[in-house]
C-alpha cells in the first residue's frame, strides 16, 4: 500500500483553502500538462458531501478514468475523497487544514493508493506510482497556494 503526505503552508485562512481545494475548475488548471477534466454528478464546480466526480486525464503515457465520491466533510477542517470506480485497487486521499496563526494555514494532503494486480501492482506502486502521485500532489498544492495567496 502507497502511503503519500504533502505539507504545504499557506497565507490564507483554512475556509478559503478548504473551498479552494474543493473546486473542480481549480484542479483542472492545476493539472495542466495530464489535460485533465473533472466532470462532477450535481453539474456544480464545487464538490459537497457524497458529491461524485469523475476525472479523466493523461498519466505515465496513458488515458486513465477514475471516479471518486466526497465520504467526509467538516469544513473547514477536513474532508476526504475515496476512488468508487477507476484504476486502483483502492485510493483515499485526505485534506486537512490547520490554522497557524489567523492569517497562515498548514495544508495536509494525505493518500493511500493500492494498486491493482497483487505482488507485481505493490511493485509499481513502490518504484513508480508513489514518486509519481508525491510530485502531482505536490504540484497541485504549489498552484492551489499561488492562487490563494493572490500569485
Amino acid at each position: 500500500m502507497g502511503s503519500i503526505e504533502v505539507v504545504t503552508v499557506v497565507r490564507c485562512s483554512p475556509g478559503r483553502l478548504f473551498d479552494l481545494q474543493l473546486d473542480t475548475e481549480l484542479h483542472t488548471r492545476s493539472m495542466g500538462p495530464s489535460r485533465e477534466t473533472a466532470t462532477t454528478s450535481t453539474g456544480q464546480h464545487v464538490l459537497a458531501l457524497g458529491d461524485e466526480v469523475t476525472f479523466r486525464a493523461r498519466h505515465l503515457g496513458l488515458v486513465w478514468r477514475m471516479t471518486s465520491r466526497v465520504t467526509a466533510f467538516d469544513r473547514p477542517h477536513r474532508f476526504v475523497d475515496e476512488q468508487v470506480r477507476g484504476p486502483f485497487a483502492r485510493m483515499r486521499h485526505e485534506h486537512v487544514f490547520e490554522a497557524l496563526d489567523a492569517s497562515t494555514t498548514r495544508m495536509t494532503d494525505r493518500m493511500v493508493v493500492v494498486a491493482p494486480l497483487g505482488a507485481v501492482g505493490r511493485v509499481v506502486e513502490r518504484t513508480v506510482l508513489d514518486r509519481y502521485l508525491q510530485r502531482l500532489l505536490r504540484g497541485r498544492a504549489e498552484h492551489v497556494r499561488r492562487v490563494a495567496e493572490g500569485a
